[in-house]
């Protein structure tokens, strides 16, 4: 026996030290592999008055704050090192021209695709006008309108900034998903808001998910959390800057996890009011409701989603119909005050001028899988169905964010669009494009993310 024990003790050594190597080279592996994230955040709360957005009724510029505005972002890394960037903001909505100008920064300075990054805005009806953006609605003098741009170009700059200081902080993590619910969206053209405090029976589609992203750092500590509704920050209508109720929702989040930074991102709630609204307390509520809410979601069992990331873009060009004619104008402009007015003046000044009204707009659409968590963004004000829609085909634990990249005006269904009235129709002229959207945009638009889920191996459930 002793020789037997002797003769093999070479092999022994051998074997336990090829066991040691391979373990240690496995743990080795295992921290290269996971996710990295890094995050970054910046205050923009005009220090000077400016104009606010989302309201036709206001005649000046705001005179204080309810809270701070902020841009977020959280930059993801994953096993491979491919990256994905996304950041929300406190904005009504980012136009084109800015969301070009910030992804082409991006891309020359970091190397980020379209695909990989992200724009986000809360929609916020308490946030400052943005440049070049609904053309019409706002009677802005000249030095206001400088005053805009000159607050438009700062933000751009420190968005990119922003967006570089995240990337530059990464750190080991774990993130984790699943959906919440929260009650407190209406659908805003199938109720009456002035009856809603009496009604037992809500009409028309909705969508109450409460999607949550959670990342944890090495120690097991939350350091950020992502979370989104589909409903308008429309419940204050003054002249003091605010976040809204997703700005209250991110509050109370950060205040019962130290150290945490909370971010909103909004779903497809173009047509979905908080109901009832227009005070601040009722803001506050709204945001200590979807706040709870996220909490009870970290709370619980979350899926652990494994370090892979995929994500692929496309723009789809949306058919307009034919624009008024030069009559027509006029008769708006005999007829008519306020932004209809002033859309009429212009597009007339545009045809008279001889310059070409666009006939189509191309428009963004993205799917970004996170372990195996699928993201569907979109541009503009997305009314329900089709977060609806996708949901019905894709299963109910997609994540929809829109007013994404660009918002350029509401995206109707076809039942909206037949129907018209704001979201279907005159919309088109706040946002200060010449006519509404062709018939065949929902399929459009639902068809092109099914080529974009493809893509990504997204399977439908059905």
């Amino acid at each position: 026996m002793k020789s037997f024990i002797l003769t093999h003790q070479p092999i022994l050594f051998t074997s336990l030290l090829f066991l040691f190597l391979a373990l240690g080279y496995q743990s080795k592996a295992q921290k290269k592999t996971g996710w990295k994230t890094g995050t970054d955040k910046i205050n923009i709360t005009p220090s000077s008055s400016l104009w606010m957005a989302g309201y036709g009724h206001r005649d000046h510029t705001a005179e204080g704050k309810y809270g701070e505005l902020w841009v977020k972002v959280l930059a993801i890394e994953d096993a491979h090192g491919y990256q994905t960037v996304i950041v929300t903001s406190d904005l009504l909505g980012l136009p084109k021209n800015l969301s070009d100008e910030i992804r082409n920064a991006v891309n020359k300075k970091f190397g980020l695709e379209k695909s990989q990054l992200v724009l986000n805005s809360s929609h916020t009806h308490s946030a400052p006008v943005l440049g070049k953006s609904l053309f019409d609605i706002y009677p802005m003098n000249d030095q206001q309108r400088k005053d805009v741009a000159q607050y438009t170009d700062q933000l751009q700059n420190d968005i990119v900034a922003s967006i570089g200081k995240a990337l530059s902080n990464m750190k080991p993590s774990q993130i984790f998903s699943n959906n919440g619910t929260a009650r407190f969206q209406v659908n805003r053209r199938n109720n009456k808001e002035s009856e809603v405090h009496l009604s037992t029976d809500l009409k028309g589609p909705m969508d109450h998910a409460v999607p949550v992203i959670k990342v944890m750092d090495d120690k097991y500590q939350i350091t950020t959390v992502l979370f989104g509704y589909a409903c308008h920050p429309t419940v204050l209508s003054g002249y003091q800057w605010s976040g809204d109720y997703p700005g209250y929702a991110q509050e109370v989040v950060e205040k019962n996890y130290p150290g945490a930074m909370a971010m909103f991102f909004q779903g497809a709630g173009g047509d979905q009011n908080p109901l009832p609204r227009r005070t601040l307390p009722l803001a506050k509520q709204y945001g200590t409701v979807l706040a709870a809410t996220v909490e009870r979601v970290l709370s619980e069992d979350m899926k652990l989603l494994e370090p892979s990331l995929k994500s692929a873009y496309t723009e789809i060009d949306l058919s307009l119909e034919a624009p008024p004619s030069k009559a027509e104008l006029n008769q708006i402009i005999n007829e008519q005050s306020g932004y209809m007015k002033r859309w009429a003046i212009r597009t007339l000044g545009e045809i008279e001028a001889g310059n070409p009204l666009p006939s189509s707009y191309p428009f963004p659409l993205q799917v970004i899988k996170i372990g195996n968590q699928a993201l569907f963004t979109m541009g503009g004000e997305v009314t329900v169905g089709y977060a609806n829609r996708l949901k019905e085909k894709y299963g109910p634990e997609i994540f929809v964010m829109t007013y994404t990249n660009d918002v350029m005006s509401y995206i109707p269904t076809e039942v909206i669009l037949k129907e018209g009235g704001y979201e279907g129709h005159t919309a088109q002229m706040v946002y200060g494009l010449p006519s509404k959207w062709k018939p065949g945009l929902e399929d459009q638009i639902l068809s092109a993310f099914d080529k974009l889920a493809a893509k990504l191996a997204i399977q439908p459930i059905k």
